[in-house]
């Protein structure tokens, strides 16, 4: 439990909107070296493959949500736009860093509640109504900033009970790190791995179209976060916390790899429960079971609460027990094909 709380803290706190994530890029590189050959393609998938035979892809997104600088003000307030789908309601005073040619840290800026009218309370800020400050006037900003540099919110890492974490991009840096730890375990099985970390998921599953195109592998399995049970929500479109993975169930993922990943985890005694979804799953799932030919394709996902802000929450038991399906299924395939 503490490996897997030190590597989430330390997947959550390096930088990597989409389209900008030399960062995490850099980390997972490391991370992967170990286990065999990596690579990284123009789109900043990251790559590692190891052993031979029977084919699996495993894939998790690197990229996270954030902001885009638009301009820099006369009076030295940065104006931004959203860089994927972020929630206006909650950006007013938040803390953020700009990643220009150093980091810079600012405030959203938020009208105090004294001078706002009654409509102002009903209804959510639009972006043209809000800017960053920093302190820095004009002149100093063009110094650091530019247009087009990344912005993200300050990197919260907070410790809750019951083995429940809540941190900045959690989406999909848990399912990152639920891929990570079952490698070792990987490496040893008389298999071919192929570890798919994909960018640019938050702005239309951009990665994953192109990464999975030429690896030639057999089977995939797609691990995502999906919507856990909070407050507000409705109960048939969300899963629970701590309850295991949610594994999928699509038009347009393989119903039969789905079905298999039920019964491992019966036999393995792993909990889970079932995502049912009508259409797209809205995941690099959708775009990885048509690559090439086709690829089956099937997908996890671990259940968290307040998804694309920067409070998301997790329960890491969820993580390491989509690890163990992971390797679970892996096994059995094997024995089956190997038999």
């Amino acid at each position: 439990m503490n490996n897997t709380l030190e590597l989430l803290k330390e997947l959550t706190q390096t930088v990597g909107v989409s389209g900008c994530e030399e960062n995490i890029v850099s980390l997972l590189n490391e991370k992967l070296a170990p286990y065999g050959n990596v690579s990284v393609d123009v789109m900043n998938n990251v790559f590692c493959t190891f052993g031979e035979g029977y084919h699996f892809l495993l894939d998790a997104h690197l990229d996270e949500i954030g902001l885009i600088v638009t301009d820099i003000t006369d009076d030295g307030f940065i104006r931004f736009g959203k860089c994927c789908n972020i929630d206006t309601r909650p950006l007013p005073a938040l803390e953020v860093s700009v990643w220009g040619r150093e980091e810079v840290k600012g405030i959203i800026s938020a009208l105090p509640p004294h001078l706002q009218s009654a409509d102002d309370e009903k209804k959510a800020p639009k972006l043209t109504d809000l800017a960053i400050d920093t302190g820095y006037s004009k002149e100093q900003l063009e110094q650091l900033v530019s247009l087009g540099d990344r912005i993200t919110f300050k990197r919260n890492f907070t410790e809750l009970l019951n083995n429940c974490i809540s941190a900045s991009c959690l989406d999909d840096r848990s399912g990152v790190a639920a891929i990570l730890i079952c490698l070792d375990e990987l490496k040893r099985l008389p298999c071919k791995i192929t570890v798919m970390f994909s960018s640019q998921e938050e702005v239309g599953l951009r990665g994953a179209k192109t990464g999975a195109f030429a690896k030639d592998a057999n089977e995939a399995i797609s691990v995502d976060v999906s919507f856990a049970i909070s407050p507000g929500c409705d109960e048939s479109d969300c899963g629970e916390m701590s309850k295991g993975p949610m594994i999928g169930f699509s038009p347009t993922i393989d119903k039969n790899m789905s079905k298999r990943l039920v019964e491992v985890a019966e036999k393995e005694n792993i909990p889970y429960q079932y995502e049912i979804m009508t259409g797209r799953t809205g995941t690099n799932a959708d775009v990885i079971a048509v690559s090439e030919s086709g690829i089956k394709t099937a997908l996890i996902s671990i259940p968290e609460r307040y998804m694309h802000q920067r409070v998301e929450v997790i329960d890491i038991n969820d993580i390491e027990n989509v690890s163990k399906l992971i390797c679970a299924y892996i096994k059995e395939r094997i024995s089956e094909i190997n038999a």
